[in-house]
């Protein structure tokens, strides 16, 4: 049985991830809110901005990839759409890099990595 790559950026696949969640959101403009009626107006600009929370278990050579990442302002990703099924390509940033030590080994330890994919 073949695993689904969740993640892909820049060409480079990612390990499997620990948990993984996509979420989808809309960019509204300033001019909605509550009308005199006190009904509420939205003035949606943009519908459908992929955001997806990620977390990994990492050994420190991946530790490094995933910070030479964090890094860039841009990457393009291809990701797994949880609501087609189906892998997407966009560009997207991290935001919110966590590193932290799980456990302390010979060669330098194992990682936890966590981030927030936000897509442009």
């Amino acid at each position: 049985m073949a695993f689904i790559q969740y993640l892909t950026f820049d060409s480079v696949p990612l390990p499997m991830p620990d948990s993984y969640e996509m979420e989808l959101s809309d960019v509204e403009a300033d001019t909605g809110g509550e009308t005199e009626a006190g009904t509420t107006q939205r003035d949606v600009v943009r519908s459908g901005v992929v955001t997806i929370p990620v977390s990994f278990s990492l050994s420190p050579k991946w530790v490094k990839t995933m910070t030479e990442f964090r890094r860039k302002s841009k990457i393009t990703v291809k990701y797994f759409d949880t609501e087609t099924l189906d892998i997407r390509k966009t560009e997207m940033y991290i935001e919110g890099y966590k590193a932290s030590l799980v456990k302390d080994t010979s060669y330098k330890g194992l990682w936890t990595v966590s981030f927030t994919l936000r897509e442009f």
